[in-house]
């Protein structure tokens, strides 16, 4: 894995948007149904759009019927990290970039097999690269 990224709050928010901000640095959630890769089934990987490190493949997206882009595996165990997060009420395994400590989303154990996982994944944190627009940057 790449080297850890530490920046500036200021620097995070002149380089995300405003939704982008709220969500990855301050582990916000977008609405379900809203984002731009819930119901995509373009081919491609998935990228952190904090820091353009691989997270999820297209090949382990699933439809789980939350809203939110779900995926049963990430590409590399060890680029999402997770912790114990137990705001709304209620215990919950938050997942975020373990390259950039972006807020991702949240891991369930009801997902489809070979896993049992559900990764639900906020689609502004994440970027899609090898879709069909040709784009393969992964910048972010």
């Amino acid at each position: 894995m790449s080297e850890k990224i530490a920046k500036s709050d200021a620097e995070w928010r002149s380089e995300l948007t405003p939704e982008q901000y709220r969500v990855m640095r301050q582990k916000g959630t977008e609405r379900a149904f809203t984002g731009a890769y819930w119901n995509t089934k373009e081919p491609g990987t998935y990228l952190c759009a904090g820091c353009g490190t691989a997270l999820f493949s297209s090949e382990a997206k699933y439809d789980s019927g939350t809203g939110w882009p779900s995926f049963w595996a990430p590409i590399n165990p060890a680029t999402v990290g997770t912790e114990i997060d137990r705001s709304l009420f209620a215990v919950r395994t938050e997942v975020h970039c373990s390259r950039c400590g972006a807020h991702l989303g949240h891991v369930f154990p009801d997902g489809p097999a070979p896993t049992g996982q559900r990764y639900c994944i906020n689609s502004v944190s994440l970027k899609l690269a090898g879709s069909a627009d040709g784009d393969t940057s992964g910048g972010g």
